[in-house]
């Protein structure tokens, strides 16, 4: 009887749970880490002492969402590019290498019903991903000889590789840790494990539509041996703060590049970013 009763108890909370099924919301269950350098994006950054530019033509999606009571998760997909481009006169922007993003994505956030509790949202995001990356016309020298510049020659570079990042947000501020596996790598020597930790900040006191931010990302990546990655952004984002909108910010990156055809050489470079937020 005990048992039947509680069978009875667990499928009465069940059908009571306030449940809801999506196909293909409106936004992300997890937005996007801000300063982390492998998310979705739609801009521009402009570098400020080099005649260089990165453009990202991105998107990620939630195709289908569940929410039961305070918990949501989700299944979705990743598709976006990096590309590297150089300003020249006439308003010329030769594109130099181009990395190329595809892969699925779990999101999974538990939302507190206790406006008390010190800890608002806590979730993580799980990702299956394949990067390639190559060099493009733009990378060759423009004189008759046709020869790429810096005999800097295209070369196989790709990886797949899985990525957890959990989270907790409390009140404005989104702290979070990150572990990416690289289960096949061309070239065969770099690392396989990446460790990663960041937060990102957005004051929502001035406005709905108006909210200043700020972001940090610190990558650990194994190329021979362990070394740094560091991204700052700093900016406002106009329209909702979790949600869509547009951005203007600074950002700071120091560390290895971020595209694959010059992964073991060192950046660093202060920018003007522009970006549409999903």
């Amino acid at each position: 009887m005990k048992r039947i009763a509680a069978l009875i108890l667990f499928f009465t909370l069940l059908v009571n749970a306030q449940t809801k099924s999506e196909l293909f919301p409106d936004n992300l269950t997890i937005q996007p880490f801000t300063a982390n350098m492998l998310e979705p994006k739609l801009g521009f950054v402009f570098q400020t002492s080099k005649s260089e530019l990165r453009l990202d033509i991105g998107s990620s999606m939630d195709i289908y969402r569940k929410q039961v009571d305070n918990l949501t998760y989700s299944f979705g997909a990743d598709l976006f590019t990096y590309t590297l481009l150089r300003s020249e006169d006439d308003f010329h922007f030769p594109v130099d290498a181009v990395d190329y993003l595809f892969g699925v994505n779990v999101g999974i956030k538990y939302q507190s019903p206790d406006k008390n509790c010190f800890i608002d949202e806590i979730g993580a995001r799980f990702r299956l991903s394949h990067i390639s990356a190559h060099m493009v016309d733009g990378h060759l020298d423009p004189s008759p000889d046709k020869i790429w510049i810096d005999n800097q020659e295209p070369r196989v570079y790709s990886r797949e590789f899985f990525e957890l990042m959990p989270y907790v947000r409390i009140n404005d501020l989104r702290l979070y840790l990150g572990f990416t596996y690289i289960y096949h790598v061309d070239p065969g020597h770099i690392g396989k494990e990446n460790y990663q930790v960041g937060f990102d900040y957005f004051y929502k006191g001035i406005s709905d539509y108006v909210t200043p931010f700020i972001a940090y990302d610190l990558k650990l990546i194994n190329i021979d041996k362990y070394t740094a990655n560091n991204s700052i952004n700093a900016g406002i984002k106009f329209g909702k703060p979790n949600g869509k909108g547009f951005s203007v910010y600074y950002h700071y990156y120091s560390g290895k590049s971020v595209h694959g055809e010059y992964y073991e050489f060192n950046r660093e470079y202060s920018a003007l970013g522009f970006n549409l937020d999903l």
